[in-house]
């Protein structure tokens, strides 16, 4: 727990110290003054992750190796070296295990930058190969101080490297290479401030609801444009840490009000013109699924309906739905054939069909109605959309079909986005129909204050009886008196005839200053949410009232388990408050003061991991890859299973694992091992390093590596697997996932079994 809360401390550091960046003018011949100031981050996301964010989640194994030597009078121990081998391994196979099983049924997530994750991979190969080369072939048994430099120095090597793919140096990457699809959209919410936009966004999917609280709303998009944020590992890393140990949060809490408008949210999803709604709450991740129209009629003669269910959004994954009827005035088995049926959406495929058997009788009747409803397991990649419940209509078999308004006139506010203008059609209901349509200024103008669909149609499928004219209005958010304009239906297309009576109808636009108001209250209170969750704190006086304060002060959010875990870490968080913020010298010097403690930390560590393996009877090296390497990932576990759900790629969860991995190489071992190579050299003498358990290990450690990145490799481009790192069909999901895990236990058995003997060593 110390380690972790003092690896927070450490982790903000390095983000002030990464995350600076620098004013760029670019040319804008629509600005007044010619250019648009933009930031420009001055490192290198690449550089970054392998450099000083490798550092920060590696330091307590690198430190580990590095005091043992020294402490040690120079001589190799095993704690340090096993530490780092074992962490290695429950970072790539039992982090990825788990980082596959995370995602949700039918979900996928891939690598992004893939040609930097096989440098890194193939770097985070090279590192144990060399270290079996040096111990067992060129030197056994010990190491001459060039095989300690160059070990290290492959640090810097791995890093230009990586930096020159990433950069493009030797070719441009295809499509495939990053990992995402041409012409994906826009997602509002990775905006960094709130704004007008987002808030009437957000406003329009919760249809404008009166009883919502400004600061209610403010708290929900402040919690969906966080979690929507593209987020450095460092992030991840820094809100597990906290979730572990009852600090303050790095996204917002949300109490039973915010959860109720979130599930509204999702319950009146739609496509809408602007942004859709999967956007808003999982990132473009799922697909919308809902009846073609509201209302369907169909003749009792006709004896079978037939219901349309389309699909939006995210087309691309297979969504399992159930769809059943139930009763309204018509009856099941008296009525209608009661239908309840599950049904798939295939990859690619947009519309459904489903067919309800009609009871055709010779008893006279009133037009009767029933309904269908569809419904979506949690677990599906899929949501009920806007009209989740259809009506049928059972009709008298002589009425004929008429088209008409169903009101004169209607009303909508200038900020409501898209008005929905209702048209009906009565009758039998056979057959398609089309209704032509147009519109006339009166004060409002066309092309300024709303625009409409260029077809100006809309079609009624055999049995619909209800359409939207769907019209776009500007808001021009400037004060200006209610505006109107006529919509008129000027023909119709199939076996129907229009209500004379009834073909006009009048749109009125009204001004919404209080509207206005009540939107840029809540852009304020939203942005104020998110400055609220810095990573870093402003002062010292921030630093302790967050550390004295379980949750950081957030005590109406706080959970019973916050609580005990603040208890137990009190002591630490005020402890590591003594460090200077990240705010003071760009994080350096928050950097340096807690590399120090974490080094302190470290060395008490090697020593209370030493006597508790006494205690209990385990070797060192068989304590190291177990019980420490375990304490020293595990902040890695929950912030990799966080970056796998919220990122839409995979890089902060597995992708950057490699990397870590060879870092801990290079550094943890290449600069103790320099250190006691020099300092024996000096002395004429040899720095001993016995091969034993610690070659057997690296040796069981780089086959199961090898066999997991073969593994995501081949997830990526097979089909079977969703061609996908993480995720994909459930069935080879649980099966790869449970693989890897099973394949870490294997390797701390066969490890565990040659200390003891009980396998023969190198």
């Amino acid at each position: 727990m110390g380690v972790s809360i003092i690896a927070d401390i450490f982790m903000q550091g390095i983000e002030a110290i990464t995350g600076k960046t620098q004013a760029v003018k670019v040319p804008d011949p629509e600005s007044e003054t010619g250019y648009t100031v933009v930031d420009i981050k001055v490192w290198n996301g690449t550089v970054a992750n392998l450099s000083l964010m490798a550092l920060g989640s590696s330091a307590p194994e690198i430190l580990l190796s590095i005091i043992e030597v020294v402490f040690n009078d120079f001589k190799a121990g095993a704690l340090g070296p096993g530490t780092i081998v074992g962490s290695a391994a429950f970072n790539l196979m039992c982090i990825t295990g788990v980082c596959i099983l995370s995602i949700s049924a039918g979900e996928t997530k891939r690598i992004k930058k893939f040609k930097v994750f096989l440098v890194t991979g193939v770097f985070s190969l090279v590192a144990y190969l060399w270290l079996l080369i040096i111990l067992v072939a060129i030197t056994p048994d010990y190491i001459d101080v060039w095989e300690a430099v160059v070990t290290f120095l492959f640090f810097p090597l791995m890093v230009l490297v990586a930096y020159m793919v990433d950069k493009e140096f030797f070719g441009k990457g295809s499509v495939q290479d990053s990992g995402l699809e041409m012409g994906e959209e826009q997602n509002l919410l990775e905006k960094q401030k709130a704004d007008r936009q987002i808030i009437q966004e957000v406003l329009r999917r919760l249809h404008n609801k009166s009883d919502v609280k400004d600061k209610d709303i403010a708290l929900l998009t402040a919690k969906l444009m966080e979690e929507n944020k593209e987020h450095s590992r460092g992030w991840y890393r820094i809100n597990a840490i906290r979730s572990l140990t009852g600090g303050a949060k790095l996204t917002p809490q949300m109490n039973d009000r915010t959860k109720e408008l979130l599930r509204t949210l999702v319950a009146c999803d739609e496509m809408g013109s602007q942004v859709s709604l999967t956007e808003l709450s999982q990132g473009g991740e799922k697909a919308i699924i809902e009846f073609t129209a509201p209302s369907t009629s169909i003749l009792e003669c006709d004896k079978r309906v037939k219901i349309g269910i389309a699909r939006h959004g995210n087309i691309n994954r297979r969504v399992r739905y159930r769809v059943e009827t139930f009763d309204g005035t018509a009856v099941a088995t008296e009525d209608y054939i009661e239908f309840k049926q599950s049904l798939v959406f295939e990859p690619g495929e947009t519309m459904n069909y489903i067919e309800i058997d009609i009871v055709d009788d010779d008893i006279w009747e009133e037009d009767e109605v029933f309904f269908a409803k569809i419904s979506i397991d949690p677990s599906e990649p899929g949501v009920v959309g806007r009209r989740a419940i259809t009506q049928i209509i059972v009709l008298n078999d002589d009425i004929r079909d008429t088209i008409r308004f169903p009101k004169p006139a209607f009303v909508f506010k200038e900020s409501v986005g898209t008005a929905l203008v209702p048209v009906e059609r009565e009758g039998g209901c056979k057959g398609k129909v089309t209704v032509k349509y147009e519109t006339k200024d009166l004060v409002a103008v066309k092309g300024r204050d709303y625009s409409i669909d260029p077809k100006q149609e809309i079609v009624f499928e055999k049995g619909e009886v209800s359409k939207m004219i769907e019209i776009c209005i500007h808001d021009d958010m400037e004060f200006e008196k209610d505006e109107n304009f006529e919509v008129r239906l000027t023909g119709v297309e199939g076996n129907c005839e229009m209500d004379k009576r009834k073909t006009r109808c009048v749109v009125t636009i009204v001004n919404d200053d209080e509207f206005k108001g009540f939107v840029a209250r809540v852009t304020d209170l939203t942005n104020a949410n998110l400055d609220s969750l810095r990573m870093s704190y402003t002062s010292w006086g921030k630093q302790f009232q967050d550390a004295m304060n379980v949750n950081g002060g957030d005590v109406e959010n706080a959970t019973f388990i916050d609580y005990i875990l603040h208890f137990f870490t009190f002591g630490w968080k005020v402890i590591f408050s003594l460090v200077p913020p990240a705010s003071i010298l760009g994080g350096w010097l928050c950097f340096i003061c807690a590399l120090i403690a974490v080094g302190i930390l470290t060395a008490i560590i090697g020593d209370l991991a030493n006597i508790f393996g006494c205690l209990i009877g385990l070797k060192p090296e068989v304590t190291a890859i177990t019980f420490v390497a375990l304490g020293t990932s595990l902040p890695d576990l929950f912030a990799s299973r966080a970056a796998a759900t919220l990122e839409r790629s995979a890089d902060n969860a597995v992708g950057n694992v490699t990397g870590s991995n060879a870092v801990n190489v290079f550094m943890g071992l290449g600069v103790s091992w320099t250190i006691a190579a020099i300092y024996w050299a000096a002395q004429g003498k040899n720095f001993e390093v016995q091969a034993g358990s610690l070659v057997f290990s690296v040796i069981i450690y780089s086959i199961c590596a090898v066999v997991t990145l073969g593994l995501l490799i081949v997830r990526r481009f097979t089909g079977i697997f969703g061609n996908a790192e993480l995720g994909g069909p459930t069935g080879p999901k649980m099966a790869c996932g449970l693989f890897l895990i099973c394949l870490w236990f294997f390797y701390v058995l066969l490890s565990s079994l040659q200390s003891y003997e009980y396998i023969s060593g190198i």
